[in-house]
């Protein structure tokens, strides 16, 4: 029988499971235009962004039938993420100044990437990025003194990966290259959530958080 609290605690993994099947519905009803070819019919998985998804039109002019649904689901995903932060906060870190450090960044870059779609996206994209820097490194910090090296080092590439995205995207020369670079950040940061989800959430949890509070 399925427990409806311990579905609870995976709330994140699900949730971003469900933003991915939102994900790759929404881009089947996009109607085309890149930023290698505005002529192009449908998204295009190498030349397109995220954010192309929640725009009013597509690239090529014609109405986007796959906005609501792409709003729809960063909406679901940014809650799912929000609660992780808590999690993630709550069971790793034990200083309350990087304790609330991790849950207010990781709650306004979360913020900010629901209002990506809007005509503020630079703006916000901006916040999202130097928020979600924020909270990263914390989590970093919070996975070295709790020994988790393994974790830990997909963070810093996290990091690093925020980085280059955002160094291509604001490069006139270097744009073609943000789209793939994106949906790589996007499947290094959910797989690592993932990852950490299971660990907060383990069999063996109780325990752990015990001896943790008795270093």
């Amino acid at each position: 029988m399925i427990n409806p609290k311990g579905l609870l605690k995976f709330l994140p993994t699900i949730g971003i499971f469900i933003f991915i099947s939102i994900y790759f519905y929404a881009s089947q009803l996009y109607p085309g235009g890149s930023v290698a070819d505005i002529n192009s019919i449908g998204f295009d998985w190498r030349n397109n962004h995220w954010c192309n998804l929640m725009q009013e039109s597509g690239l090529n002019g014609i109405e986007n039938q796959a906005r609501p649904v792409a709003i729809g689901g960063i909406s679901i995903l940014c809650f799912s993420m929000i609660v992780f932060f808590i999690q993630f906060a709550n069971y790793f870190e034990k200083s309350r100044t990087w304790n609330i450090a991790i849950k207010i960044s990781g709650g306004l870059a979360m913020l900010s990437a629901t209002f990506i779609f809007s005509k503020y996206h630079d703006v916000m994209s901006t916040i999202l990025s130097i928020s979600g820097t924020i909270v990263i490194i914390g989590m970093i910090r919070a996975l070295h003194n709790n020994q988790f090296p393994f974790f830990k080092v997909i963070g810093i590439f996290c990091i690093l990966i925020i980085g280059l995205n955002n160094f291509f995207y604001y490069n006139e020369d270097l744009i073609q290259y943000s789209p793939l670079v994106q949906k790589g950040a996007f499947l290094l940061i959910l797989s690592w959530t993932i990852g950490l989800n299971f660990i907060i959430n383990r069999k063996n949890v109780p325990q752990q958080r015990t001896e943790l509070k008795n270093k």
